[in-house]
């Protein structure tokens, strides 16, 4: 898969640079695909940041080429409602609230919100409705954390 190839090359690539690549997605598109990497650090992210991250990353895509075709290369922070996908992105914000979307229907339903309360054993725990729900982090379709406004 060409999103797990570009986790394998680029991943290293952030890290070397004292961030930490917090999610990747690539979409292919008519008139050039959007490649956006989204990075975090323990200070927070700068503009500046973010250029020195894109530039490293241009330069080892430029390198090995694994996107044929033209595409945009965007780099930023997370933000407040950021993308959770694993285990430990999931450890990291228990105690917030988060949305949650299912690949199948768990008890009925794909979406959920609520907080999340733990991870444990390859689920996620969530207090929905004054009821505990426990979600399969691998049936999860997409998450994020849901900052109360």
């Amino acid at each position: 898969m060409l999103r797990d190839q570009l986790v394998e090359l680029l991943q290293p690539v952030v890290v070397d640079l004292g961030y930490e690549l917090w999610e990747l997605e690539y979409a292919a598109r008519s008139g050039g695909g959007l490649l956006r990497l989204y990075i975090d650090s323990p200070q927070g992210i700068t503009v500046e940041d973010c250029e020195r991250v894109s530039r490293a990353v241009s330069e080892a895509m430029d390198a090995n080429d694994p996107i044929s075709a033209h595409y945009t290369l965007e780099v930023s922070s997370p933000g407040l409602d950021r993308v959770l996908r694993t285990a430990d992105h999931f450890a990291r914000f228990s105690g917030e609230r988060v949305k949650v979307e299912m690949s199948a229907l768990v008890n009925g339903r794909k979406r959920f919100a609520g907080l999340l309360t733990g991870v444990s054993g390859g689920e996620i725990v969530l207090e929905v409705d004054g009821g505990i729900v426990k979600l399969p982090i691998d049936g999860i379709h997409k998450a994020r954390v849901a900052p109360e406004t």
